[in-house]
């Protein structure tokens, strides 16, 4: 199966590592380009106008809704972040919309906050939550 790894760069590291996964399960893992440049230089998402070049350069939303128009589904690594359980940030949120506007199945790593101003969006879109048990994506 082909599936398209999602989640803020701030998880870079944590999305390199369920790809891995995921590819050790036999999946074709998708992500964008630049992931790796987030993962070994955290420090850019701390700069607005470093991770602005960046996004610019390698043109990674455009990338992002790409990798998911060539996938069979998406998975999003949603790890607690700023006090939010199950962060969702705005990127993700687009990607979201994307894969559901395709009929793409969703799965998320973990449960969000439906407190939040996309909860009831998110809801919406009817994702599975998987509980980081990556045997469930079928």
């Amino acid at each position: 199966m082909k599936i398209v790894v999602v989640g803020s760069f701030a998880f870079a590291k944590e999305i390199l590592n369920v790809k891995k996964q995921l590819e050790d399960l036999g999946h074709d893992v998708l992500t964008t380009k630049d992931l790796e440049l987030y993962a070994d230089s955290p420090e850019i998402k701390k700069s607005f106008g470093d991770e602005l070049k960046q996004c610019i350069k390698h043109d990674s939303i455009r990338d992002g809704f790409n990798q998911i128009v060539n996938s069979d589904v998406m998975l999003v690594c949603n790890y607690n972040k700023n006090g939010i359980k199950g962060y969702l940030g705005t990127s993700v949120l687009m990607e979201l919309a994307i894969a559901y506007h395709l009929k793409k199945k969703i799965f998320l790593l973990f449960d969000f906050d439906k407190s939040q101003n996309y909860g009831l969006e998110v809801s919406v879109i009817n994702p599975i939550i998987i509980n980081e048990d990556l045997g469930r994506i079928k």
